[in-house]
């Protein structure tokens, strides 16, 4: 088994690691987030099926936003240079929320390097940053408050998780709390969103990216879905508040022979902390294996 490689800047530019043999599947991480994001996203491929690729998209962390090399597209671009520089003639893609336009314009445009394509709660329109209240600001806006998030995990777990998933959904009441009760049983689902919730953060080396991403995120016209021409398959939660369903609806109508997964009661983060997360996930996996 090939053992995961420590972050690096690949020739292209870009913050890679790179663990397991098999299928090779590139993981786009949301906004914010950075490789350490896709770590924990792409935890359920195991490294004896799949040669997990993540990355830090550009801004984030160790990759840096390059002059004159900003836009969605420059991002896809991007993606063929990290794969050329692997030796990867063609790769799956999983992708997440605010990494799903680039996801979509990497297939778009280099078709022959996508064998398929798997998207959870991906935006397919123009975004912006909710608003939000001047503790959020600090927890999710300046490096002490990153701090504190990574701190609240470990002391508090059921108060980040709670706010974690309330935060994402319209799950209230009886319904959150029974949502937090199955999250925190669970290793697996626990881990996933007490490890996300250390790295929400806009401030120091997210910043660049997190300014890319309003920008380009917010100036989505047409993400050209009609011509994407992989084998797609998309995920998205009813109760998922940060990217609205209708996000996904969009790609299943537009993108030719999309599969559209709606998991009831399901969060922003469906594919990872729902209850029916294990059997999505093992749909994902034969997804990610097909073409």
């Amino acid at each position: 088994m090939q053992p995961e490689t420590c972050p690096t800047a690949t020739a292209a530019g870009a913050e890679v690691a790179v663990r397991g043999v098999g299928t090779p599947v590139l993981v786009v991480h949301g906004t914010p987030g950075g490789i350490d994001v896709a770590a924990i996203m792409a935890r359920f491929l195991p490294s004896s099926e799949f040669r997990v690729v993540t990355i830090s998209r550009p801004g984030y962390l160790g990759t840096p936003v390059r002059s004159g090399a900003a836009t969605l597209d420059d991002e896809a671009d991007l993606y063929a240079a990290v794969l050329d520089d692997l030796g990867i003639d063609r790769a799956a893609v999983l992708a997440w929320s605010g990494g799903g336009p680039a996801a979509y314009r990497f297939a778009v445009r280099h078709p022959g390097r996508v064998r398929s394509l798997v998207v959870a709660a991906g935006l397919t329109g123009r975004w912006a940053p909710p608003e939000v209240s001047t503790p959020e600001r600090l927890v999710g806006g300046t490096r002490f408050g990153a701090v504190l998030a990574r701190l609240a995990a470990q002391l508090l777990p059921r108060l980040v998780v709670r706010t974690a998933v309330g935060g994402v959904s319209s799950l209230r009441g009886r319904a959150l709390r029974e949502h937090v009760d199955g999250v925190l049983g669970d290793p697996d689902r626990r881990s996933f969103v007490l490890d996300l919730a250390g790295t929400g953060n806009t401030s120091g080396p997210h910043r660049d990216g997190w300014d890319a991403d309003v920008r380009n995120l917010g100036a989505i016209d047409d993400l050209g879905l009609a011509d994407v021409r992989v084998p797609t398959l998309l995920v998205h939660g009813d109760a998922d508040t940060d990217v609205l369903p209708s996000h996904s609806a969009r790609a299943a109508a537009e993108v030719p022979g999309a599969e559209l997964v709606t998991l009831p009661g399901g969060t922003h983060f469906a594919l990872w902390d729902h209850p029916g997360a294990p059997a999505v996930q093992a749909r994902v996996r034969e997804h990610l294996q097909r073409g």
